[in-house]
Parts: structure tokens; C-alpha cells; sequence
């Protein structure tokens, strides 16, 4: 029979190792099922574009087109073409979300341990420091919780997925297990989203070319506007 102590360290043990061992399987089935489906090439354009997830100002909004988009690619100087492979929505929207999934998996279980991590625990007191200032940074969260979460995670800006979403669901409060549900929720739906919103402008660029610059050019606008409408709410609420 185990004593209480070592039910403490063994439940330790399980939270720290589990989201690694979690990452491990998934990474494992996702080369398998390249393998088997004859697209190896693939392999290694999703992995650098899931680490490259972690890189600010990278996100969800900009590495999933990355994956999705393909062709033939000129580069520059060396007047040579090079093909990129184009990773299908579902498997891009699935695998970034897997990430976020699995960060918010592993912060939930051992935050204080991660901010103690060089680097990440930094950028953890540094969110919270913002979050404690300013009384409007994630107010409008608080009434909503788990929906404000999920919206938080979904909506494609940098700052929005898993690492800071498992920093705002504790600073307003809410249950681990209900912080992790909700990113996962967010996580899927918002990488969903972006993935097949991403295939169907390629292919529209693929079809007409000006049309699918005009649709580049609304997008962009929007989502300045939005970005314009937070900042404008965030300093009014100070």
C-alpha cells in the first residue's frame, strides 16, 4: 500500500510526465499517418510549423494558412522553384489545436512549477503583472468564464492561445478543470475555423486571383478594426 507521501509524489509525477507522454503519442501518430498515407514530405513542414507555434508574434492565424497553403514556391537569387506540400485543414486545425490542448493540460496541472521555467515563467508573471494592472485587460471575461474563455482562445490574435488562456482562467478564477475544457473547446473550434476559411481562400486564389486579394484585403481590414475597438475598450475601462 502506497503512504500519503508517496501518493503525493506519485500524483506529481503523473501531472508533470502525462501532457509530455500525451505530445509523444500524438507526434507518433501523426508520422504514422503520413507514412501510411504516403506523404512523408509532410511530416516535417507540420512539426516546424508546430514549434514554430510557440514563437511569438506567431499564431494560430498565421501558421495554420501557412500549412494549408502549397505549391510551387520561386526563391529569390538563386532563381530556383521549390514545392511546398499543402497540409489538409483537418490535419492542421487537429494538430494545433493538439498543441494548445496539451500546454493547457500541462499549466493547469503544475503552474507554479512552470513559472519557475526560464523564459516561460517570465512571460507568465509578466501576463499576470498585466492582467493585475489593468482592470479591463480581461474583464469582460469574468461574466462570461468558460464562454469567455472559449471566445478568448477561438478569436485568432496573438496572445489568445493556450499558454495565456490557462493564465487568465486562473486570474479570473475559475476551476482548473473548467480552464482546461474551455481552451480545448476554443482551441478546436477556433483552428477549425481558420483552417477551412484558409483551404477556401486558396482555392479561390487558385480559381481568380483578384478576387481572393480583395478577400486578403477585408480580412485584414476587420481585423484591424477589431484590434482598434479592444484597444479603445481597454482604455477607456482603465
Amino acid at each position: 500500500m502506497l503512504n500519503e507521501k508517496n501518493l503525493r509524489v506519485l500524483n506529481f509525477l503523473i501531472k508533470f510526465f502525462l501532457p509530455f507522454f500525451i505530445a509523444a503519442v500524438g507526434i507518433f501518430t501523426l508520422r504514422t499517418y503520413f507514412i501510411l498515407s504516403h506523404q512523408e514530405e509532410h511530416l516535417a513542414k507540420l512539426l516546424l510549423l508546430m514549434f514554430a507555434y510557440f514563437i511569438p508574434p506567431l499564431g494560430k492565424e498565421s501558421v495554420i494558412p501557412i500549412g494549408v497553403a502549397g505549391g510551387n514556391l520561386s526563391i529569390p537569387l538563386i532563381n530556383k522553384s521549390v514545392f511546398v506540400p499543402s497540409i489538409s485543414p483537418f490535419i492542421m486545425a487537429v494538430s494545433i489545436a493538439f498543441v494548445d490542448i496539451v500546454v493547457a493540460l500541462f499549466l493547469v496541472w503544475n503552474y507554479d512549477l512552470a513559472k519557475k521555467i526560464p523564459l516561460v515563467g517570465d512571460f507568465m508573471r509578466k501576463v499576470e503583472s498585466i492582467g493585475q494592472r489593468s482592470s479591463s485587460k480581461y474583464s469582460w471575461m469574468k461574466p462570461l468564464r468558460f464562454l469567455g474563455i472559449v471566445l478568448f482562445v477561438m478569436v485568432p490574435f496573438q496572445g489568445s492561445g493556450g499558454l495565456v488562456g490557462s493564465i487568465v482562467g486562473r486570474l479570473i478564477g475559475m476551476k482548473p478543470v473548467n480552464t482546461f475544457l474551455a481552451i480545448s473547446t476554443g482551441a478546436i473550434i477556433g483552428c477549425t475555423i481558420i483552417a477551412y476559411f484558409a483551404d477556401a481562400l486558396r482555392q479561390v486564389f487558385i480559381q481568380n486571383l483578384l478576387i481572393g486579394a480583395l478577400v486578403v484585403i477585408l480580412v485584414v481590414v476587420i481585423s484591424f478594426m477589431v484590434l482598434v475597438y479592444r484597444k479603445q475598450f481597454e482604455i477607456k475601462g482603465k
